[in-house]
């Protein structure tokens, strides 16, 4: 029996297409292609259909491969859908997708797909008639007053806080589109004389679709968010433990940011409060979850007041698949993993419609069962860098593209004082590093020893300090331990840029002109340092720590005085030394080059940034920052830049893998008169998030990201192959015996 054709809709035509986006890889990632053929579908803001390439699927935003789609992308029209999938996984977001439109559409096409039928998703994405429906059942849902587009002129701030106050509705306001997700589109007001401004905001967030606000009430209390899946196999639901939601302390409200960049806001999975509490969220949740006919999972939005009663704000009949997503947090605390959760979801629509039941009778016809060893890996996470929720987005995703068919892997996570700790599923999922210090216990702590016992093989999924700068290695190297990535001698000189910039120049290379200055000198003599800069360098100014990465801290000054405030602000931050750098002219480049004695760069990024520096939200926020891989230089200079990172790769003793940062000036930019790659910054243990530059220009290569992460490993295994791994009579299971206190 041939696999089940299994469709992954991503993309789509609203605005929030670059949440689906990412919600699409993640469902991609992670379903068994043991059982189904996964065929990502991607769906353009037009509405033009292409069948993905994978190598396109790990991008950070879709703007980054949707004009190459046309060359490298097969087209695809409605009706030729059901020749190419036998049942469409959704992972779409918003409009035309969580509305019944498409939900309509496949049904048409005769097509099976996942989640709830045409009228449950129209009537939860229509904020106005969902609350009608749920008030008149008896739910709480928050005072409002609704602005319709077209009424906007009829309105000034004396008729809108009239109708407010009429219902009793006092300042601040919450103000939304009526139709979308995501927070797109939602302000708190506190000032009457800005309220119409944000409401036609909402109305026309989306300018080619005008839509109603909501004015809605400001509530106060313990904000929720719980899921109840449908176990298909007991035919009953199951409602999950839900989350509380803390947001920023400078913000009003959890928005788009605080919701998709890592480590923001606080997320407490279980909630602090009663279970009494608990049970009764979980109970409205599967009440609203029947009222409204949703099927397969919700997502249900909420407050518990002060006076202990539920308000709902928002039901939703799908939920975002961001790695550490409400949906994943919350199936980890009853045990449930990524993989598990996404396979459970499309087997209880497979039940529904059929088709489970045929599946796995062939596959018990089929099922051998197989004595071969799995390598046991641990896979390190955390630290005590200024990168380290980077570090746990890395790491997470590192140990979930990690073929589970040929690898046992274990989540180890690495305190601020770098102890070690064996991390449950639940703290896993965790939103922040924070969150998962919290929640550490003593029967987790684990002995550096202990891993050499455990363990077949390192992944260092850390970034920054001592994880990066050849500490960690050091240990492992002392272990006998095999690990990915540079030696102790290229991750230590890596990390310290100007060593690594008077290196590289002593090899013949072109690097920016820098001074370096310690906090010592610059309290001994600012004046002296100053003179110093000045006379090398001229303004602007690149001002950033000689020993960090992932754009923590770095500046851009303009003249003197914005120069002595960034130094002085990085030395207040605690560093003990700053690099003063040339302000380049160029292409900025990212370039991944993997191997050990013979590396290969893989075709070069362009970052595209939107101002001075490129941000860490350009870098790690779905959507917001845009790379395009390969960079549009010729083919000539191309490979002149690949060739010029492989020699510096082998100058400084990489292995594995490596992110080299440079400039690309031609004759008209270089200061020489002749072009050059003028090299920023080597990162040998770059982030390895879901949709991070490398995975890019590693599937221009054919390599998907399972595929790239196990090369790493095997380059490891093999840098490392003359010290062999503990005998296997003194192997114990990856399930480390705990530290004893």
């Amino acid at each position: 029996m041939p696999k089940l054709r299994v469709g992954v809709f991503m993309g789509g035509k609203s605005i929030e297409k670059e949440v689906s986006f990412n919600s699409g890889r993640t469902v991609c990632d992670h379903l068994d292609t043991t059982r189904y053929e996964v065929i990502p579908i991607y769906q353009t803001s037009c509405g033009t259909l292409y069948l993905l390439p994978w190598k396109f699927l790990h991008r950070g935003k879709t703007s980054d491969f949707e004009h190459r789609l046309e060359q490298e992308a097969q087209l695809i029209i409605w009706d030729q859908l059901s020749a190419q999938i036998d049942f469409m996984y959704i992972a779409m977001h918003g409009r035309y997708a969580e509305d019944g439109i498409l939900q309509g559409t496949l049904e048409l096409l005769g097509i099976p797909y996942l989640g709830s039928s045409r009228l449950a998703s129209a009537l939860c994405m229509d904020k106005i008639k969902v609350k009608k429906m749920l008030a008149y059942h008896g739910i709480r849902v928050p005072k409002d007053i609704i602005i319709m587009p077209q009424k906007l002129l009829c309105h000034t701030q004396s008729t809108l806080t009239a109708l407010l106050a009429k219902k009793k509705i006092s300042p601040p306001w919450i103000i939304k589109p009526h139709n979308e997700g995501s927070s797109i589109g939602i302000t708190v007001e506190h000032n009457p004389e800005k309220l119409l401004s944000s409401i036609q905001t909402a109305c026309y967030v989306h300018p080619e679709k005008p839509q109603a606000a909501i004015v809605e009430e400001y509530l106060s209390g313990m904000e929720f968010s719980c899921i109840t899946l449908f176990d298909y196999r007991n035919q009953k639901l199951l409602p999950l433990i839900p989350t509380e939601i803390v947001p920023d302390t400078d913000s009003d409200f959890f928005n788009y940011e605080q919701k998709y960049m890592p480590g923001r806001a606080m997320k407490y999975t279980p909630p602090r409060c009663t279970q009494e509490t608990i049970k009764k969220i979980q109970q409205t949740c599967m009440k609203i979850t029947q009222l409204l006919e949703i099927k397969t999972l919700s997502r249900i939005d909420g407050f518990v007041t002060p006076d202990n009663e539920i308000i709902i704000i928002d039901p939703n009949s799908f939920s975002g698949l961001a790695p550490s997503s409400f949906l994943f947090r919350e199936a980890a605390e009853i045990g449930i993993s990524h993989s598990q959760l996404i396979n459970h979801l499309i087997e209880t629509d497979l039940a529904h419609y059929g088709i489970l039941k045929t599946i796995e009778q062939e596959e018990k016809k089929k099922r051998v069962a197989t004595m071969k060893k799995k390598i046991q890996v641990g896979v390190l996470m955390g630290g005590a860098s200024h990168e380290k929720e980077i570090s746990l987005e890395s790491g997470r995703n590192v140990l979930f593209k990690l073929s589970p068919q040929k690898y046992e892997v274990i989540p180890i996570f690495i305190d601020k004082s770098m102890k070690l700790y064996q991390l449950t599923q639940a703290q896993l999922v965790k939103n922040s590093t924070v969150e998962i210090e919290q929640e550490l216990r003593k029967n987790q702590l684990i002995t550096w020893q202990s891993l050499k016992v455990s363990f077949d093989f390192i992944f260092i999924g850390l970034h920054g300090g001592a994880g990066e700068n050849g500490s960690v290695q050091g240990m492992l190297e002392m272990l006998g331990i095999p690990y990915n990535g540079s030696s102790v001698f290229a991750s230590a000189l890596c990390m310290d840029k100007y060593k690594t910039a008077q290196f590289l120049q002593a090899s013949g290379f072109a690097v920016p002109a820098q001074i370096f200055i310690t906090h010592e000198k610059w309290h001994k003599n600012q004046n002296e340092m100053l003179a110093a800069i000045t006379k090398t360098l001229s303004a602007p100014f690149i001002v950033k720590p000689h020993d960090d990465g992932c754009s923590v801290m770095v500046s851009k000054a303009r003249n003197e005085k914005e120069l002595i405030a960034h130094i002085k602000h990085l030395f207040k931050q605690g560093k003990k030394a700053v690099l003063i750098e040339e302000y380049l002219s160029g292409t900025e480049l990212t370039v991944g080059v993997i191997g050990n004695e013979e590396p290969r760069a893989l075709p070069p990024s362009q970052a595209v940034i939107r101002s001075d520096i490129l941000s860490i939200e350009e870098k790690f926020l779905p959507g917001a920052g845009e790379n395009q891989t390969p960079a549009p230089l010729s083919k000539k200079t191309i490979l002149l830049v690949q060739r010029t990172m492989e020699q510096i790769y082998r100058a400084v003793g990489c292995s594995g893998y490596a992110r080299i940062d440079c400039f690309y000036q031609s004759a008209q930019e270089s200061p020489t008169g002749k072009e050059r790659i003028v090299t920023i910054e080597i990162n040998t243990l770059p982030g390895l998030t879901p949709a991070t530059c490398i995975f890019h220009q590693a599937a221009e290569i054919g390599l998907k990201p399972m595929e790239f992460i196990d090369r790493i490993v095997q380059l490891g295994l093999d840098t490392h192959r003359s010290r062999p791994v503990a005998p296997p009579t003194l192997k114990k299971t990856a399930l480390i015996q705990p530290l004893s206190i």
